[in-house]
Parts: C-alpha cells; sequence; structure tokens
C-alpha cells in the first residue's frame, strides 16, 4: 500500500520553494551544535575505552580464577559483559558533555542578549 508514485510526484512538483537566506545566527547556532556533538563523540569514546579496560580485566580474571564463573561464563558472555559496560558508558558520556555543551551555549546567548 501506500501513496502512488503519480501522486506523490504530483504532490512533490506542486510544493512551492522558497528562497531563504540563512541569518548569521543560524550559522552560528549550526556551527556550535556540530561542535558540541563532535566534543561528546570525543568524550564518549574516551570514555567507552577506559571502560572497556577496567571490565575486561577484572572479567577475564574472573573466568579464570572463579569457578562459578569459569564454569557459566563462555566468550560470548564475557564479550557482552565487556562490550555492554562500555556501550554505556559511551552513551551516557555523550549525553552529558551535549547536555552540558548545550547549557553552556544557551547561557552564553542569554548573557549576550542581555549586556
Amino acid at each position: 500500500m501506500g501513496i502512488p508514485s503519480e501522486m506523490r510526484d504530483l504532490w512533490v512538483q506542486r510544493r512551492v520553494k522558497f528562497f531563504i537566506i540563512p541569518s548569521p545566527a543560524e550559522d552560528q547556532k549550526k556551527l556550535r551544535a556540530q561542535q558540541s556533538s563532535q566534543e561528546g563523540i570525543r568524550a564518549g569514546l574516551k570514555a567507552a575505552a577506559i571502560t572497556g579496560v577496567f571490565t575486561a580485566v577484572p572479567t577475564l580474571i574472573a573466568v579464570r580464577k572463579v569457578a562459578w564463573a569459569k564454569a557459566n561464563l563462555n566468550h560470548t558472555a564475557q564479550a557482552l559483559i565487556i562490550s555492554g559496560a562500555s556501550i554505556a558508558a559511551y552513551f551516557i558520556t555523550v549525553d552529558k558533555t551535549v547536555l552540558e555543551s548545550a547549557r553552556k551555549n544557551s547561557r552564553a546567548q542569554f548573557d549576550n542578549k542581555t549586556a
């Protein structure tokens, strides 16, 4: 089902294209958003790498020394433990970093308007 291609093409052709010039403020907003997302990704990758190491070492030691872990944790379980912690650290750190950057940018923008 869905929209027939002929009808869709008619709607696309009927759409009016406006000539819009973005303001310099929009360019600055786009630049700040890109910078904050890159900063978040960088911080997230660092956190994921550190968390991966800090979860891999005890997991691998436990699999060799603890009887329960030796019997019940195969290679897939070990990989899931390590990668799960790394993925969680990545997303939590990216979220916190991007929100912090957005808060900082909104405060700076508010201060510029009031001054």
